[in-house]
C-alpha cells in the first residue's frame, strides 16, 4: 500500500527563505505569517492528509462511484472524511473572515491544495471546485447569494461545481447548445447537457451548487455562435429561498450518468442534465456593490477569474502526483535488492544491493524530484503574485504581478501535469513489474495523473494561450517583466564563481528563450500557423527556464545557509544537487527546443487531412 509524507519543510523553506512571506504584511492576510504559525498549520494539515485522507486514496479507486435509483454514491469513507475535513477547517482556508474563513493568501493555501492532492486527487476536487464555485458566487452574485448561498459552501454544508462542457464542445464556447430564457421575475430556465462535471452529483451533502455558462437567446428564440451571449449562471440541485435561504423543492437538474475514468475514480464525474432548471445569472456588481447591469455577459468576469484558478490549482495537482508518486519510488529503490553496484558493493552483507544504487535509477528519482521541488517554487511565487496583484498598495507593482501572473499561469498549467505524469511515470517504473500491480498504488498515481493535462484546457490550448495571447498581451510587457527579472538575477550573480554552475547554463537557457521568441515575433504575423507548431516547443522552453532560474534562487540561498551553518544541512545539500541536476539534464534541452522552434509550420501542414 503506497504511503505519504508531507513535505513541511519545504513548504516552510519556501514561505520564509525564498518568497519572505512575512515581509509582506501590507497584503490583507500575511501580518500572521510567521514561520511559527505556517509551520503549526501546515504540521495540522499533513497529520489530516496523512491519517485521514490518504487511507481513502486506493478504495475510492477501487469502489469508484455508483449512481443507484438516481443516487449518486461516493466510495466508502469519502462522506465521514468530508465531514471532518469541513470540521476542522480545511475546505475554508482562503474564505473572507465574515463568511467563517481564515482569509488566507492563496501562496499558503497552494500548500494545503498540494497536500490534499498529494494525499487523495480525487477526494481533493470535492472541496477544491467548491471554493472556485464560492468564490465565483461571492465575486458576482446577488445580495442573497451572498447571504445564504455563499456561507453554507463555505461551512461544507453543500458543495460545487464548475459546468462548462458539453458532448460536442469543450474549448470553443460559442459551439454551446445549453441555453437559458429569461423569465419575468428575472431568473432564467436552463435546457442543455454538460459532461465531465467533477463533483456533479453525491451523498456527502444537502445541497450541490452548480455555476454553470449558458446561451441567452435573441428575442426570437435562437442561439447565436456568439460570445456575446454566453453568460455566467448559478443552478441549484434543491432550490434556495432567496428571502430565508431555506431549501425548498427539487430543481430540473438530474444525473444522467456517471463516467466511466481512466482514474480519479473516488471522484463523481458526472453527466448533468437540465430540464428547464430555474437558473440565477451571475452578472457581476457594479463599483457601488449593486448588481451589474452592463452587458449581458457582465458576469463572464467572474467565470474567467475562476477558470484562471481552476488553471493553477491543477497544475498544482500535477506537483502533488510528482511528489508522492516519487516519494513510494524512493522508498522502494532503497528496499528493493537487485544485483550488484557498478563500482563494487554497497550492501556486501546481503544477498544484493538495493537498487538505489544504479544511476539509471537515479535519474528516474532526481529528475522527478528536481522538477517537483522547481515547481513548487514557481507555483509559490505566482501564487504570491496573484496577491500582489490583487491588493498591493502600489499601482505599478499590482500592474506587473498581473501581468507575470497572467503569462505564466498557462505554463504552469501545461508544463507541470506534462511533468508530473512523466514523474509519476518515472516513480512506476521504478517499480518494475510491481508497479504495474494494483497493490502497490503506482499504476493508480499513473492513471490519476492522466486527466490534470487535459482538464481546464488541454496543455495544446495552453501552450496556443501563451504564444498567441499571454506572450503578447500589452505590447509583450509581461514577457519583458519575465525575462527582465532573469536577466536582473543572472547580471547581479555572474560574477560570482560558487554559483557559476547554477549562473553559466542559467543564461544560456534564457538567451535560448529570447531567440525562440524572437522567432516568433519575425514569423508568426507571416503565418499563424508557425506559432501554432513552435507553441508547445516554446511552453517547455518558459517551464525549464522558469524553474532553472528558482533553482538558480534557491542554490544561492542554500549555499549562504550551508556557509553560515544554519539550518538543516542535508536539506541544503540536497538542495544543491537538486539544482545541479537541472541546469546539467534538463537546461541543455532548450537547445534542441529552440531549434524546434526555428523550423516552422511546413512539414507539419505539407500532408492533407486524408493523407493522415
Amino acid at each position: 500500500m503506497p504511503s505519504y509524507k508531507a513535505p513541511v519543510e519545504d513548504f516552510l523553506f519556501l514561505f520564509h527563505e525564498l518568497l519572505e512571506i512575512e515581509k509582506r504584511a501590507d497584503l490583507p492576510g500575511f501580518a500572521d505569517l510567521t514561520p511559527d504559525m505556517t509551520s503549526a498549520m501546515l504540521e495540522g494539515g499533513a497529520k489530516f492528509f496523512e491519517e485521514v485522507l490518504q487511507p481513502l486514496n486506493q478504495i475510492g479507486d477501487q469502489e469508484g462511484c455508483v449512481l443507484e435509483n438516481g443516487v449518486v454514491r461516493a466510495p466508502k469513507g469519502f462522506k465521514e472524511a468530508f465531514q471532518k475535513f469541513c470540521a476542522a477547517g480545511w475546505n475554508r482556508l482562503s474564505a473572507p473572515e465574515e463568511i467563517g474563513g481564515a482569509n488566507l493568501p492563496s501562496v499558503v493555501t497552494l500548500a494545503f491544495g498540494e497536500m490534499g492532492s498529494s494525499a487523495n486527487q480525487a477526494f481533493a476536487m470535492y472541496p477544491g471546485l467548491s471554493g472556485a464555485a464560492y468564490s465565483a458566487i461571492w465575486g458576482t452574485g446577488e445580495a442573497w447569494m451572498r447571504e445564504h448561498v455563499v456561507p453554507r459552501m463555505v461551512s461544507g454544508e453543500w458543495t460545487g461545481t464548475m459546468c462548462l462542457t458539453e458532448p460536442h464542445c469543450g474549448t470553443d464556447l460559442k459551439l454551446m447548445k445549453t441555453k437559458a430564457v429569461l423569465q419575468p421575475d428575472g431568473s432564467y430556465r436552463m435546457t442543455g447537457t454538460k459532461i465531465f462535471i467533477s463533483g456533479g452529483d453525491h451523498d456527502m451533502t444537502d445541497n450541490i451548487i452548480h455555476t454553470v455558462i449558458a446561451k441567452i437567446p435573441d428575442a426570437d428564440g435562437k442561439l447565436h455562435d456568439d460570445l456575446g451571449t454566453v453568460n455566467f449562471f448559478m443552478v441549484p440541485k434543491f432550490l434556495v429561498d432567496p428571502e430565508t435561504g431555506k431549501m425548498t423543492h427539487r430543481n430540473g437538474v438530474s444525473t444522467g450518468g456517471v463516467e466511466h475514468k481512466m482514474g480519479i475514480k473516488g471522484n463523481a464525474t458526472c453527466v448533468l442534465n437540465f430540464d428547464d432548471a430555474v437558473a440565477y445569472r451571475l452578472a457581476g456588481r457594479s463599483e457601488g456593490g449593486g448588481e451589474g447591469k452592463g452587458s449581458k455577459s457582465a458576469g463572464m468576469a467572474g467565470m474567467f477569474a475562476m477558470m484562471n484558478g481552476a488553471r493553477m490549482g491543477v497544475g498544482m495537482q500535477g506537483i502533488a502526483i510528482g511528489e508522492v508518486a516519487y516519494q513510494n519510488g524512493r522508498a522502494y529503490a532503497q528496499e528493493r535488492l537487485a544485483g550488484r553496484a557498478l563500482t563494487g558493493a554497497k550492501n556486501p552483507d546481503g544477498p544484493a544491493d538495493p537498487i538505489i544504487v544504479y544511476p539509471d535509477v537515479r535519474r528516474l528519482l532526481i529528475s522527478s524530484r528536481a522538477f517537483v521541488e522547481g515547481a513548487r517554487a514557481l507555483a509559490a511565487w505566482v501564487s504570491l503574485l496573484f496577491s500582489v496583484a490583487r491588493h498591493s498598495p502600489d499601482a505599478q507593482e499590482r500592474e506587473e504581478a498581473n501581468d507575470l501572473a497572467q503569462l505564466l499561469t498557462p505554463v504552469i498549467k501545461a508544463y507541470f501535469t506534462d511533468k508530473g505524469f512523466e514523474a509519476a511515470n518515472a516513480s512506476m517504473q521504478v517499480f518494475g513489474g510491481h508497479g504495474y500491480i494494483r497493490e502497490h498504488g503506482m499504476e493508480q498515481f499513473v492513471r490519476d495523473a492522466r486527466i490534470n493535462q487535459v482538464y481546464e484546457g488541454a496543455n495544446g490550448i495552453q501552450a496556443l494561450d501563451l504564444v498567441a495571447r499571454k506572450m503578447t498581451a500589452k505590447g509583450g510587457r509581461g514577457t519583458l517583466l519575465f525575462f527582465g527579472k532573469i536577466n536582473a538575477f543572472i547580471k547581479a550573480n555572474e560574477g560570482d564563481a560558487a554559483l557559476a554552475p547554477f549562473i553559466a547554463p542559467l543564461k544560456q537557457g534564457h538567451q535560448r528563450l529570447g531567440e525562440a521568441a524572437g522567432w516568433l515575433m519575425q514569423n508568426a504575423p507571416k503565418n499563424y500557423d508557425h506559432a501554432g507548431a513552435a507553441s508547445y516547443d516554446v511552453l517547455t522552453m518558459f517551464g525549464i527556464v522558469g524553474l532553472g532560474w528558482m533553482w538558480a534562487q534557491m542554490a544561492k540561498i542554500a549555499q549562504a545557509k550551508l556557509a553560515a551553518g544554519e539550518g538543516n544541512p542535508e536539506f541544503y545539500r540536497r538542495k544543491l544537487v537538486m539544482a545541479k541536476y537541472w541546469m546539467e539534464r534538463e537546461m541543455p534541452m532548450t537547445a534542441s527546443l529552440v531549434e524546434r522552434v526555428k523550423v516552422g509550420a511546413d512539414t507539419l501542414m505539407e500532408l492533407d487531412a486524408a493523407s493522415f
